[in-house]
């Protein structure tokens, strides 16, 4: 009988609008999460906004449900596909706002349509859970690495960068680098067909049934930029946390199942569109603090390359495990 990954909960928002196949990635990582062989949610605990779903209205409600959850061993993963825009609010002051951009929003009226980076970090704050792992698919998502930039890139808020400073058990892995955009295939972006092939147990560090944050980002550096010709590099957000689990692969067993056939190879990429709208960034010579990159040499122990400085958790019990 499968067993279910009863601490994992998950929001996966794909806007869709201009970046359609932003909705079939989300309902791609929707259906590993719930498959009852695989990652093994339950159903319940997994919202999936697309499209006309994905609303203002609706993103701040599912965040606030997140809020809700009072399990101490809970792992909350937040996957987020589409636009992020900066707004200069005055050229005197270089004063600037950030917004995440949800479907139908009016760019006019961001304040009323659109998601700040104030509103959208206190949501992150409410959240109790000790394990958050966000994932964002979106060009020049590698800007999410330095909170103190002025001027950082999408997608996340400068305000939410500072709770990742604080503590434990905060990760955001994104898609590419700050001047790089995420390649798309004719189905799936290489960022997500490689995320997925992780949650199904590709390329993990210890075989005992669980997927760790440190086995997504490290099967992501290795795929993502072999399936997009060295165009696109996956980075991470890292202050210190543990290498906490976040999903089964094979629901506890221990052998990975053969992935699924649109996950075995991608076809060559296209570029993402950018958005529609201007979106203002100087970045000249900016110099990336706390922002660890992925794209070579990365292991998971001190050494002369790239140290995570993370720990392996391991499971509280795994005496369940069935050898198949």
């Amino acid at each position: 009988m499968a067993e279910m990954f009863t601490q994992g909960f998950a929001l996966a928002i794909g806007v869709g609008a201009d970046l359609p196949y932003t909705v079939d990635d989300a309902n791609a990582l929707t259906n590993i999460l719930t498959d009852p062989g695989r990652c093994a949610y339950p159903e319940s605990q997994v919202n999936l906004l697309v499209s006309e779903a994905a609303t203002r209205d609706n993103i701040l409600a599912a965040l606030d449900r997140l809020a809700e959850i009072n399990d101490p061993e809970a792992a909350v993963t937040i996957y987020f596909s589409g636009h992020g825009q900066e707004v200069i609010l005055s050229s005197d002051t270089a004063s600037t706002q950030y917004y995440l951009i949800p479907y139908n929003c009016d760019r006019a009226q961001l304040n009323q349509t659109a998601i700040s980076g104030q509103e959208f970090a206190q949501k992150l704050r409410a959240i109790r859970a000790k394990k958050l792992l966000i994932l964002l698919d979106c060009c020049h998502a590698g800007g999410v690495g330095n909170a103190k930039d002025p001027e950082p890139s999408a997608p996340l808020p400068p305000e939410a960068l500072k709770l990742f400073q604080a503590g434990r058990g905060r990760v955001v892995i994104a898609s590419c680098k700050q001047h790089e955009r995420s390649y798309p295939s004719k189905r799936y972006s290489a960022f997500t067909s490689a995320l997925i092939q992780a949650l199904c147990g590709q390329g993990v560090a210890i075989a005992d049934g669980y997927v760790r944050v440190g086995d997504i980002a490290l099967h992501c550096r290795e795929e993502v930029p072999r399936l997009t010709q060295h165009r696109q590099h996956p980075i991470i957000h890292w202050e210190e946390s543990d290498n906490f689990i976040v999903a089964y692969y094979a629901s506890g067993q221990l052998k990975p199942k053969r992935l699924p056939d649109e996950f075995m190879e991608v076809e060559t990429p296209e570029t993402k569109p950018e958005p529609k709208t201007e979106i203002i960034y100087n970045q000249s010579g900016q110099t990336v603090e706390n922002q660890t990159n992925i794209q070579g040499g990365v292991h998971l122990g001190s050494g002369s390359t790239v140290n995570f400085g993370i720990s392996v958790e391991k499971p509280k019990k795994r005496s369940d495990i069935v050898q198949p």
